[in-house]
């Protein structure tokens, strides 16, 4: 399926900021205000991913700046109307009072291999909470990092390219004889199929694998299935 990128290094960045364990908060700050990034890979020896620092690791420094980091303090939240009192756990207490990315990071740090679908890597990045993950070989060595944006490049991807795709890999593998040809149209990413097809359970099937096409955003049938009456 060529022009597609299916994978990370596809559409990963391979020049990435990244940082040692002693590199100090202020200098952690300057180097993403630099790179404009909201996390920073920390690494160790020869370049292993040992953890990530983000804004969020960052924030608490702030959060507690006119307090005593180390004395908790509450913080309001409000459900369904009803402030609750809550008070801050003790990760945030100790990176408030951090300065160094050691103490900042969030360890181990989430990553994913440069050879992972975008998928995977889309929902690992869902189930960290993550906007940013580094990518890694097999022994953890930092290759780059894919961001969300990263991901989302392959819905600019040419409507006439996912046209020829879908023909080529779903229509002329599911409906080899239709009774009248599959016309696949795309416009801004939503596929169309038309057409008279001898068997409509295969429908189904024609959704799943054209969604899977990248850059697809939605697909949309207009098929029919063999008239009542003698073919003609």
């Amino acid at each position: 399926m060529h022009g597609t990128p299916h994978i990370v290094s596809d559409v990963m960045t391979h020049t990435v900021a990244a940082i040692g364990r002693k590199a100090n908060f202020k200098e952690i700050v300057q180097l993403m205000e630099q790179w404009k990034v909201s996390a920073l890979p920390v690494l160790e020896g020869e370049g292993r991913v040992i953890g990530v620092v983000s804004e969020a690791d960052l924030l608490p420094k702030e959060e507690f700046r006119d307090g005593d980091p180390d004395l908790p303090r509450s913080r309001h939240r409000s459900t369904g109307g009803t402030p609750i009192t809550q008070l801050p756990g003790p990760s945030d207490l100790a990176k408030a009072g951090a300065v160094t990315a050691e103490d900042l990071m969030t360890a181990p740090a989430v990553t994913v291999q440069a050879n992972a679908t975008l998928a995977q890597a889309a929902r690992t990045m869902a189930h960290a909470k993550v906007k940013r993950l580094p990518v890694v070989d097999e022994v953890g060595l930092l290759e780059g990092v894919v961001s969300r944006g990263d991901l989302l490049k392959v819905f600019l991807r040419d409507d006439e390219d996912i046209a020829e795709e879908v023909r080529r890999e779903v229509v002329s593998y599911l409906f080899r004889a239709p009774l009248s040809p599959v016309r696949v149209q795309v416009h801004d990413g939503v596929v169309t199929l038309a057409g008279r097809v001898r068997d409509t359970s295969l429908v189904p099937v024609a959704a799943r694998l054209v969604r899977a096409v990248e850059g697809v955003v939605d697909v949309e049938f207009e098929l029919t299935g063999p008239s009542r009456g003698p073919e003609q």
